[in-house]
């Protein structure tokens, strides 16, 4: 089939690159336009672009898929519409433009967490399992029915970022073999069974730890928002993103958000058992072991965090 790839970032390049290599034709790969990136702020293309590139494929830049896009996405005549992470909605006259209309590969198992960030949602909400879903798009929000999808369980001590690398990963084998059904006929497609949650887009209040919660809920919201936003709380008005933490069983309790060194570890105050802070990064200033930071505090800094 004549497929057009739209993706942007880099949970989608393990899809376009399976798709590349597949018996298809990838005919165009639509992505977001070049955005600003680093403290330079240079121009940087999104990985999908950059793999684009690498791989030989023509390359249409488009912020909303519309106008233009929808021109050039007509002009090439494609069977087939496929999208992961794009970052923008797909909207007629574009959405039926594919002879066979749109698939999205995405990371949830649907009906649950539909929306921008599936995954993050997924892990701050204290789920055991996630996995991927391929389904054909319709114009409500991942609302179409599921040709497949696969499970995976969620690790312990997993971040959003580790488990969004590892389900692109399967998530383009099954991706292929839903194109692949698709060509050959034998494609069934199935409602979405189950209570419909969502999951909007993530911004930076939603990083901040909430120390009055359990132990493991605070903990949950750490990986869940690890790499983005990161989790943060804030110490004498300072901003401290958290790296990492675990929970210190072997302490005694503090007051909620009270910070205190113990042997060598800083330890904060929650609901249940303390946090152990293990890495930080103080705002202005690179990552550090958190008892290097707090050793390097003023003598009469505050000892709670908000």
């Amino acid at each position: 089939m004549v497929i057009v790839f739209a993706g942007s970032p880099a949970a989608a390049v393990p899809s376009l690159e399976a798709l590349a290599a597949s018996r298809h034709d990838v005919a165009a790969v639509l992505t977001r336009e070049d955005s600003p990136q680093g403290r330079r702020r240079e121009l940087t293309p999104t990985a999908v672009a950059a793999s684009a590139t690498e791989l030989g494929l023509p390359i249409i830049r488009a912020n909303r898929l519309a106008g233009a896009a929808t021109e050039a996405v007509t002009a090439l005549r494609p069977d087939l519409g496929v999208i992961v992470a794009y970052g923008g909605l797909v909207r007629e006259p574009l959405l039926t433009v594919p002879r066979l209309g749109w698939i999205n590969l995405h990371f949830s198992l649907l009906p649950r967490w539909r929306g921008a960030a599936p995954v993050q949602r997924a892990i701050i909400a204290g789920d055991e399992v996630s996995g991927a879903s391929v389904f054909q798009l319709v114009a409500e929000l991942d609302a179409g029915d599921v040709y497949g999808q696969f499970t995976q369980a969620i690790g312990a001590n997993e971040t959003a970022g580790h488990l969004l690398e590892s389900l692109s990963v399967g998530g383009a084998e099954l991706l292929v073999r839903v194109v692949n059904s698709l060509a050959d006929g034998v494609a069934r497609a199935e409602p979405q069974v189950g209570d419909v949650t969502l999951a909007p887009k993530l911004d930076l209040p939603d990083a901040r730890l909430d120390f009055g919660q359990h132990a493991s809920t605070v903990l949950d919201r750490v990986r869940g928002v690890t790499p983005e936003p990161g989790a943060f709380t804030v110490v004498d008005e300072m901003r401290i993103k958290i790296l990492e933490a675990v929970i210190a069983r072997d302490e005694l309790r503090l007051a909620t958000g009270q910070l205190e060194l113990r042997d060598g570890r800083v330890v904060v105050g929650t609901a249940s058992d303390p946090i152990e802070l293990v890495s930080v990064q103080p705002a202005g200033k690179k990552a550090m072991r958190a008892a290097d930071w707090w050793r390097g505090r003023p003598s009469d800094a505050g000892t709670l965090a908000r």
